[in-house]
């Protein structure tokens, strides 16, 4: 008897799995890649009080080219899954890194080439935000297909906690690469490291043949097969399906007007603070915090707790908890007070690798990059408007409270969707095989 074709792939997929020394490799491989690709996004946050110093910027116009990043970061995650899904996310990462490794470095040329610096930093932060809007949806494939399910929660926690190392690495070397050598330094401090890393993936892990196939798929176009094509119905008549993207919305929102904002709100209300103070200690935080939230959610699912049941506790903690600390931010005037609730918000946040962020590759593994693109498309959207919102209400209002009410309210919608129709069963297969 013929295998279908849900079973065929589901036993590809159990073959091509990584061994655990080939796991570790990648996942610290990947772990640093996440580094270095917040250490390139956060450049900019980190050097806007700056920039805006040397250029004449006011809030509006800081506003504008921090969520600029995230027009074109909305444009390519679906994208960006879907090549992760056809021709191997890694190859897709690799290949994007090399590009926005080579704008960050180039930034500070960009800012030189004409008095337009609004235009010219808007340009290039949307064309960062392009490049690097197809590494999550790419490493949300990669993860579901080449990790068992048991492991899947922490390796994805643990290389999603670089994204706390990068911002670490910026707030920390970064602030002082700014008090010593300027703004342009961050730059070319972030996006040098970056291609040293494409070097090393490609010398070691990937062999040129692979980037070979994989430029000439991408220039003879995609072949589409009827059942290698994405099961839009199924998949989005799921009501888990609408709570996962909602969920992922507001996580994604959430974490960019944090992350866009932070250092300015530091920065303007304790002026006199070391800026390496509130650069680091939340991502410092973060760090472990994303780290447990792996260890805990796969030992409770190893315990013999529903994978559901984890998934919604680790969000309760990742968009409840952290939004009411995120409030409390807006009703203190005390410099410790405010890390210590930044570093609480951040650090929580990280809880939502281990809830939606697996919650997808639950849903649908065969297409989970597909899927993850579309939630983090909508994230990204949401992110633009947010980050914008944020900045007029700022300017317009001269308080920094409505910026963390805005965080709570997101928070809360994305929360409570997931608590109500959130499921962790595949969604992915035909109606015969919707048995797990």
């Amino acid at each position: 008897m013929q295998p279908t074709p849900d079973e065929a792939r589901r036993d590809r997929a159990g073959d091509s799995q990584w061994s655990r020394p080939e796991c570790q490799a990648w996942t610290g491989t990947l772990l640093l890649g996440t580094c270095l690709l917040y250490c390139a996004r956060s450049s900019m946050p980190i050097c806007t009080v700056s920039m805006s110093q040397d250029f004449g910027w006011n809030k509006k116009e800081a506003g504008i080219v921090l969520s600029s990043f995230f027009w074109g970061y909305c444009l390519t995650q679906v994208v960006g899954g879907h090549l992760g899904d056809r021709i191997g996310g890694e190859k897709v990462i690799l290949l994007s890194a090399s590009a926005w490794g080579s704008i960050t470095a180039v930034t500070p040329l960009l800012a030189q080439l004409s008095s337009a610096h609004l235009a010219f930093m808007t340009f290039s932060r949307i064309l960062m935000g392009l490049l690097q809007g197809v590494y999550f949806p790419a490493l949300t494939s990669l993860l579901s297909q080449k990790v068992r399910d048991s492991e899947r929660a922490f390796t994805y926690s643990t290389v999603g906690a670089g994204s706390q190392f990068g911002t670490l690495l910026t707030g920390a070397v970064g602030s002082l690469l700014l008090e010593w050598y300027g703004w342009q330094s961050v730059f070319y401090f972030s996006g040098g490291l970056t291609l040293l890393w494409v070097w090393y993936v490609y010398r070691y892990l990937l062999s040129g043949k692979d980037l070979v196939l994989a430029w000439g798929v991408l220039a003879q176009g995609l072949p589409v097969s009827r059942h290698s094509r994405v099961p839009w119905r199924r998949l989005f008549r799921k009501p888990a399906v609408w709570a996962a993207v909602i969920s992922q919305l507001s996580a994604a929102c959430s974490f960019f007007v944090l992350i866009s904002w932070l250092p300015t709100f530091f920065k303007e209300t304790f002026p006199d603070a070391k800026g390496w103070i509130f650069n680091v200690v939340p991502w410092l935080v973060a760090i472990p915090a994303s780290l447990f939230s792996g260890f805990l959610s796969d030992h409770l699912i190893n315990q013999g707790y529903r994978a559901i049941t984890v998934r919604k506790f680790m969000q309760g903690m990742g968009l409840g908890l952290s939004s009411v600390f995120a409030l409390c931010l807006g009703h203190t005037s005390s410099f410790c007070e405010s890390v210590v609730f930044a570093s609480a918000s951040i650090g929580l946040q990280t809880f939502n690798h281990s809830g939606i962020s697996v919650n997808i590759q639950d849903l649908a593994p065969s297409c989970a990059g597909f899927l993850f693109g579309v939630a983090n498309t909508a994230g990204a959207l949401a992110g633009v408007v947010g980050v914008c919102l944020g900045g007029y209400l700022i300017e317009t209002t001269g308080s920094w409270t409505c910026l963390f009410n805005l965080v709570a309210i997101i928070s809360s919608l994305g929360l409570c969707t997931f608590l109500v129709f959130g499921q962790a069963q595949r969604v992915d297969l035909s109606s015969t095989h919707e048995d797990l």
